[in-house]
């Protein structure tokens, strides 16, 4: 994936339209998440599309994420807040503020608040896996 700058430097110079492609682009660029990881356990609250996010430990004390989700656009959400943590260590994920790497985009305005009401719970939900593997 781009990094969070080249993201964000690109969806600027864009329309509404253009800016909603993307987001679906981001979505499809996302690592394949199997099925079987799509459970109750792995699925976000509070989104209004479904959304499952499920650690990987990765090399030493690194975290890769997998997701997905059954709505376009709300998997290209979930892959721009991947772009602020994946692959960095759990006490970097868990001291990243990702809500304020997310700011600039200005998603509240750009998109509906159906499209944006789970964002807090995926960061929620990011932060506290990374605490966890943290405290272990």
């Amino acid at each position: 994936m781009q990094s969070l700058a080249d993201i964000r430097d690109e969806y600027a110079f864009l329309d509404a339209d253009d800016r909603y492609r993307l987001l679906i682009d981001l979505g499809r660029a996302l690592e394949p998440m199997p099925d079987a990881l799509k459970t109750e356990a792995t699925l976000v609250r509070g989104c209004s599309a479904s959304v499952w996010v499920y650690p990987v430990p990765g090399d030493g004390e690194r975290l890769h994420f997998l997701a997905d989700s059954n709505a376009a656009i709300t998997k290209g959400i979930i892959a721009l807040v991947l772009e602020t943590v994946q692959d960095r260590p759990a006490d970097e994920i868990a001291a990243t503020d990702i809500a304020g790497a997310l700011a600039p985009f200005d998603l509240s305005a750009q998109l509906s608040s159906n499209r944006t009401q789970g964002i807090p719970n995926m960061i929620a939900l990011i932060r506290e896996t990374a605490g966890r593997y943290t405290a272990a």
